[in-house]
């Protein structure tokens, strides 16, 4: 190797360095799947807003409740869920500038077909006592996962109520959805 090569291989890449440029700071992003207590940790706020504000996701998510549960193949709301139902009604017409997303789910038992239908209707029951209560009909959506997005993954009654669910998720209006 000719002498010269070493200190202009050195030169590349001092150059090629200088001219790398520092990868963006990350967004923080709240995901409202994520278990409490799983070890992750409070990160601020997301870039023009506070997390903890009660017209937030988070909030919603957190402090009024967005998960409902069903007894096993059926679709009628139960006292606990009219409980909860209630609060999200109240919060969705506090803040008209959210919209709602209500995810049906299932437990892992039975085909495919029938948990996805089953979800959906599941769905379907949150989204008219939503009505009922005030919440405008343009501002919520129904989608049914059936046994596809499992809460948990067991195969005892005790794990199979937490799949029997509808969640609800909400965003700003015109925030990408």
């Amino acid at each position: 190797m000719p002498p010269w090569m070493k200190p202009a291989s050195a030169a590349c890449l001092l150059i090629l360095a200088a001219c790398a440029q520092p990868a963006p700071p990350a967004q923080q992003v709240y995901d409202p799947y994520a278990n409490s207590g799983s070890g992750a940790l409070y990160q601020g706020d997301l870039a023009g807003g506070t997390l903890g504000a009660e017209a937030s996701a988070q909030y919603f998510s957190q402090q009024v409740g967005d998960t409902v549960l069903f007894p096993s193949g059926q679709t009628a709301l139960t006292p606990d869920a009219r409980a909860v139902l209630a609060r999200q009604a109240e919060w969705l017409n506090k803040h008209g500038n959210f919209s709602a997303v209500l995810q049906g789910h299932a437990e892992e038992t039975g085909t495919r077909e029938y948990n996805l239908a089953l979800g959906a209707r599941r769905a379907s029951a949150v989204q008219e006592y939503l009505i009922a209560q005030g919440v405008g009909s343009d501002r919520i959506r129904t989608l049914s996962f059936g046994k596809e997005r499992p809460a948990e993954t067991c195969s005892d009654e005790a794990c199979y109520a937490k799949n029997r669910r509808v969640v609800t998720v909400v965003s700003e209006t015109g925030a990408g959805s």
